[in-house]
């Protein structure tokens, strides 16, 4: 199975293998700038935050233990990162928010799509870190819920508390923007 040939690439990278890094760099690296892209709205951002949860990955290596599985552990490192950029924007610009606006122009055709996109985007940028986490990890990137609670340290319970809440301040959001 897929957790066995992390192990393997794991052991490998540890021992200092470029192959098995390069190999788990390419197998994770899409999750987590995916990750880091909707929490940040920043694809520089995100891609430092990847680079950065790849180093600290690599430093930790040798004494890692498998109590999780290896891309938990990458997403909680990439997650506690985001915090970390989400925490400085508030203490640098407080009260405001990072435009989360696509730079390219939207084809005609696409342009409702596109701004309900956007819609959301912001949307789900004004909710509670651990709200926006919640969200990101399961609607967005597809983590079941015992992954997405993995990742952020929490229990089940209190996840599914958390996209409960996100999910009715989303609609309401919406809806007020009328766009849901």
């Amino acid at each position: 199975m897929a957790f066995t040939s992390d192990l393997d690439q794991i052991t490998r990278a540890a021992a200092g293998d470029p192959s098995a890094a390069a190999w788990l760099v390419d197998r994770y690296s899409p999750g987590i700038i995916g990750l880091a892209t909707r929490m940040l709205g920043d694809r520089t951002e995100a891609e430092d935050v990847t680079q950065e949860t790849f180093l600290r990955a690599w430093k930790a290596l040798p004494d890692w233990e498998p109590r999780a599985k290896f891309s938990t552990w990458l997403h909680r490192v990439a997650l506690n990162l985001c915090y970390d950029i989400l925490r400085k924007r508030r203490e640098d610009l407080p009260g405001e928010l990072p435009d989360l606006a696509d730079p390219a122009p939207t084809p005609p055709e696409q342009l409702a799509q596109g701004e309900r996109v956007r819609a959301i985007e912001a949307a789900i940028a004004d909710l509670p870190e651990r709200q926006a986490a919640a969200i990101t990890l399961c609607a967005l990137q597809g983590h079941s819920q015992a992954e997405a609670a993995s990742i952020m340290e929490t229990s089940e319970e209190a996840l599914e508390s958390l996209l409960a809440r996100a999910r009715r301040t989303l609609r309401t959001t919406l809806a007020e923007r009328s766009v849901a």
